[in-house]
């Protein structure tokens, strides 16, 4: 796999816009997170606008679910004693557990999966599809940011939001929004203190993780901001690099597996490469000035 992303010209990755970029600020370092307003405009709308208030400045991760979802949010039981969610936040969104196939680009997998007709990514993201319902939505893989919700479809708005950090629990698939995915950062989350009350939630205060802040990063100032790079995944390149993890040819595999499951397939980033130096142009010499008497090159000697 590295020798072909080494291989890998500069047409083959992307940057994320910095206004579906989400800095997710800890203690222990910074979760970088992309948002899909592609499959989910009328959160993400909600998560900017939350963001932009600094809605989760000083709140916590209050859950840890072993092997299934870290989350956050308001750590507050009533209604009373929550925190107000500020200018633009909507309290009440409607579920985007899918959208309509049109206009969505879909670089389609080779193999058949369990959850859906046809899988594959979107966007750079790891998305299902059923043509003959004509709809398509994200996949629960590890590292999927999704919307909390109660037992309504409609129920969530963006403030509760988890991350999985266990194996892919696509059951989940069509029922919970999905909002994103986690691009860097994984480790600071998935070695979280697994929390001892139901579902995983922390029953002290105490044992929660503070959050510093969570911004867009089109709000941070640019020389705060990080520079990221996503492997794209409609070019030839990704095909092959899909190929190489759905058929182990090195020689430490004795047999090729043929099946590659969507969760499986590694999703790259990378640093932007330093930008080459321009050189600078050597000065021309200057013509030297004829001496006293002498005639110029080229003049006539009548």
């Amino acid at each position: 796999m590295q020798e072909i992303l080494d291989a890998s010209q500069p047409s083959d990755w992307r940057t994320p816009e910095n206004k579906n970029l989400l800095y997710l600020d800890l203690d222990s370092g910074r979760v970088l997170i992309e948002l899909a307003p592609a499959f989910a405009p009328a959160h993400v709308a909600n998560i900017r606008a939350l963001a932009k208030n600094g809605y989760w400045n000083g709140m916590s991760i209050n859950r840890a679910q072993d092997n299934f979802v870290v989350q956050w949010g308001d750590p507050a039981q009533e209604e009373k004693d929550r925190k107000p969610l500020g200018r633009g936040a909507k309290a009440k969104l409607p579920a985007e557990f899918a959208r309509k196939t049109k206009g969505l680009p879909f670089d389609r997998l080779p193999d058949v999966d369990g959850w859906a007709p046809e899988v594959g990514f979107s966007g750079g993201f790891p998305a299902g599809r059923d043509p003959a319902a004509d709809a398509a939505w994200m996949a629960h893989c590890y590292g999927a940011v999704g919307a909390g919700r109660d037992m309504a479809a409609d129920s969530s708005n963006g403030t509760e939001l988890y991350v999985v950090i266990g194996q892919s629990p696509r059951q989940l698939d069509r029922n919970i929004t999905v909002v994103g995915r986690v691009l860097q950062g994984m480790e600071l989350l998935s070695v979280l203190p697994r929390g001892t009350g139901p579902l995983g939630f922390y029953e002290q205060p105490s044992q929660r993780t503070p959050i510093k802040s969570i911004r867009l990063a089109s709000e941070v100032p640019k020389k705060e901001r990080v520079g990221i790079e996503v492997l794209r995944t409609d070019t030839p390149l990704f095909a092959e690099l899909v190929e190489a993890r759905r058929n182990r040819r090195d020689e430490w595999y004795k047999h090729m597996a043929g099946h590659i499951d969507l969760c499986n397939v590694p999703l790259p980033t990378r640093a932007p490469p330093p930008k080459p130096v321009a050189e600078k142009a050597k000065p021309k010499p200057r013509a030297k000035k004829p001496r006293s008497g002498a005639k110029p090159a080229g003049a006539s000697k009548s």
